[in-house]
This record gives structure tokens, C-alpha cells and sequence, in this order.
């Protein structure tokens, strides 16, 4: 189904994916004075983008250009939030984080880097971030201000509204959509169907399935892709600000008095079904909500209102892959497990290069040359319909 259209004088650029990196992209795009087309298989967000906790931090261990990427990214969702401070869905309330490891050295690393960092004894908790039940936490947690969250689906609404504003045309339910090649350059796109997109640059933002999709035009790129479950839960009074990254449980506000939750300790429980999609014994679900409200303040009884299974987008060396394919004019790649904490920022520098033919500096290290390799694209091969 498609909707929207632009009458614009620019390049026409066609983006594959509707998670948050394909709609920023195209976004800055159609800013920039481009004419794009959105395509997606199923609906916007209904991928690894609708099942992130979404968590915006740069306070792991980072090299140091990707964390000036991420400190610039979570900029970028500041001058969102001050721009519209009304907003449910994006805030800057701080992070706690524990994992059972030295605290003391991550914090001092963090303070090395000018990151905002402090222990806190569990007594103190309350005064930086409410919500909590000191007695559930350990005697010192550490304390990030300048960490927040942001629920993508609510943010990705936010965007298309703009997208279509500027004459964005959105393509949903287009199944499994294949870059078209003509003379080694990426040329359009097209869908299940047969529909045709001419495009004079492509950007491929398929999630965990960038992979899979560069496969089939001749591109091996490593992937590192694995399960993730959200959970959120029914409306419940509560009055948790911060995010919450423990080992059992990772807990952030979520709109509407929810909450969304994730870990890790279940991912061997998680089963394939016969029709592609996961399931999980619903036993999981419930002892995943209990962890959380053992840590907050009241035990409140918390219950799951939606869980979602699926691949989260890792590339095979955990930093991002960002920008075009050497081997592949007009060809550009958008894959990375930092979708929340990069969404806005990276949409800004992919678009800006499309539309300037510039390499920005901040996307140097995260090209795909570091660990694409081509392969001979042969005839029949997914990916590879020949002329338009």
C-alpha cells in the first residue's frame, strides 16, 4: 500500500526499512530537497525498532570516535526534547546500572571521558532517581544524569508525520524488497509484487535483515544479529524516572504509566516457530515483570500487557556499519545495534552524504569496507534484477 508522493526537483532516493534509521534518513532527506520513497515489508516500527528498550547512553567501553557519535547522538534527541518538552515518550531522567562487577572502575572510566558518572549508596538512591526500593538494591549503584530513554515507535510516528508533510511517499506491506543493479550500481528497489522504484541512490535500513539482503547482491557482511524480547506492561501507577540496567532486568518508563523491560538470562528459552516468528513459555514473561517489581518502590503487581520476540541488528564486530559500498555505487548501508541512541544522528550524516556526495569524518571508522566482501552477483540471484 502506498501513500503520500513528492512533486520535489531533486535526487529521488529510495529507502528500504521503516525502522527509526530509514525514517530519519529519510526525514533529512526530504529536508535536504530530495524526493524519497519509504518502503517497508510490513508497517513502520515492526521490526528490531518496535521491541528496543531504547536505552540512550554512551557510559560502556566505547573507542573514542564511536563514543563522540553517540554523545552527539543523544544530543540530537536533546534538541528534540527542547524543542517540544511536552513530549511522553523522550526523556533525560538519568541511568542506575549495576551489574556485579567493579562499579568503582566503570565510573572512573566514565569520568575519564568527561561522562557524568557518580556512586551512589543504595541509601541515596531516592534522591537521584525515585521509584526505587533501596533495600532491593546492592550497597552502591552507579548513577548516570545525562542517560535516557525513548520509546522509537512513538518517535517514528512523530517523524512520518513530518515525512509526509514534505511529500514523502510511504510503501507498506511491499513483503520482501530487493535492490535493483544496473552496471554495478544500485539503481531502485523492488517489491514482492514486481513494483518498481527508480531510485539515483538506495539506502538499505533492514534491521537484522541488511544481511541477509546484502547476500544476495554479492555482499558478505559479518552479522552478529541476535533474539531480544520486550515486554510492557499494563498501566500501573509508579513512579520510576530513570532507566534501570541490573543483571536480571533492565526497566524504563514506558508512555501511558507503563513499562518496558528486557534481558538476557532467557534468550536459550526462546523457540522458533514453524511460520518464522518466536515463542516463549509465558512463565518467562511473568518471572521477567516479578524482577522488576521486586526492585521498585511498593512491589507494585505489575502486568504484561504485550511482549515482542525478534532479531536485534548486531554487526559481527559490534560497532556500526554506516555509509556507501565502495564495491556498489549509490548503494548505502544502515546497520548497527545502536538504532535508538544513533537514530536521529546517523539519519542526519547518511542523508547529508547522499545528498552532498561527501564523506562526513564522524562515519570514517563504521564504513562497510572494514567487513563487507564481494562476491560475483550471479543471474537469478535474490537482489539482482539487471536493468529497470
Amino acid at each position: 500500500m502506498s501513500s503520500g508522493g513528492s512533486d520535489g526537483n531533486g535526487p529521488q532516493i529510495a529507502v528500504l526499512g521503516a525502522g527509526i534509521l530509514g525514517v530519519s534518513t529519510a526525514v533529512q532527506l526530504l529536508r535536504g530537497g530530495a524526493s524519497v520513497t519509504l518502503v517497508t515489508d510490513a508497517h513502520p516500527a515492526s521490526g528490531a525498532s518496535g521491541r528496543s528498550l531504547s536505552w540512550l547512553n554512551s557510559g560502556g567501553g566505547y573507542p573514542p570516535e564511536y563514543h563522540r557519535l553517540r554523545l552527539a547522538g543523544m544530543d540530537r534527541y536533546r534538541t528534540l526534547l527542547a524543542e517540544n518538552p511536552d513530549l511522553d515518550w523522550l526523556r533525560f531522567d538519568g541511568g542506575v546500572y549495576w551489574d556485579g562487577g567493579a562499579l568503582a572502575d566503570r565510573c572512573e572510566a566514565q569520568r575519564d571521558r568527561g561522562y557524568d558518572a557518580r556512586l551512589v549508596p543504595a541509601s541515596g538512591v531516592a534522591g537521584v532517581a525515585p521509584g526505587l526500593d533501596p533495600a532491593a538494591l546492592p550497597a552502591e549503584v552507579l548513577f548516570n544524569p545525562g542517560e535516557g530513554w525513548v520509546s522509537l515507535p512513538h518517535l517514528i510516528r512523530h517523524l512520518l508525520a513530518e515525512f509526509a508533510l514534505l511529500g514523502g511517499t510511504l510503501v507498506t506491506a511491499a513483503g520482501p524488497a530487493s535492490v535493483i543493479v544496473e552496471g554495478g550500481a544500485a539503481v531502485g528497489l523492488r517489491t514482492e509484487s514486481g513494483e518498481v522504484h527508480p531510485a539515483d541512490a538506495v539506502l538499505v535500513a533492514a534491521g537484522a535483515g541488511t544481511p541477509a539482503l546484502l547476500d544476495g547482491l554479492g555482499v558478505q557482511l559479518q552479522d552478529g544479529s541476535d533474539l531480544a524480547m520486550l515486554v510492557v506492561t499494563e498501566p500501573k501507577a509508579h513512579s520510576l524516572r530513570a532507566v534501570l540496567n541490573t543483571p536480571r532486568v533492565s526497566v524504563r518508563p514506558h508512555p501511558g504509566s507503563r513499562l518496558a523491560m528486557d534481558s538476557t538470562w532467557y534468550l536459550d528459552q526462546i523457540t522458533p516457530n514453524d511460520d518464522g516468528g518466536w515463542s516463549v513459555d509465558p512463565q518467562v514473561v511473568l518471572d521477567l515483570v516479578d524482577e522488576a517489581s521486586a526492585l521498585l518502590a511498593g512491589h507494585p503487581r505489575l502486568v504484561a500487557q504485550s511482549w515482542r520476540i525478534g532479531l536485534k541488528p548486531v554487526p559481527g564486530d559490534g560497532r556500526p556499519v554506516l555509509g556507501e559500498l565502495t564495491g556498489m555505487p549509490g548503494c548505502y548501508v544502515a546497520f548497527t545495534h545502536s538504532g535508538a541512541t544513533l537514530g536521529l544522528i546517523a539519519g542526519e550524516l547518511l542523508a547529508r552524504e547522499i545528498l552532498s556526495g561527501r564523506r562526513h569524518p564522524m562515519l570514517g571508522p563504521f564504513r562497510p569496507e572494514r567487513m563487507a566482501c564481494y562476491a560475483p552477483v550471479r543471474a537469478g540471484q535474490a537482489g539482482f534484477f539487471g536493468q529497470l
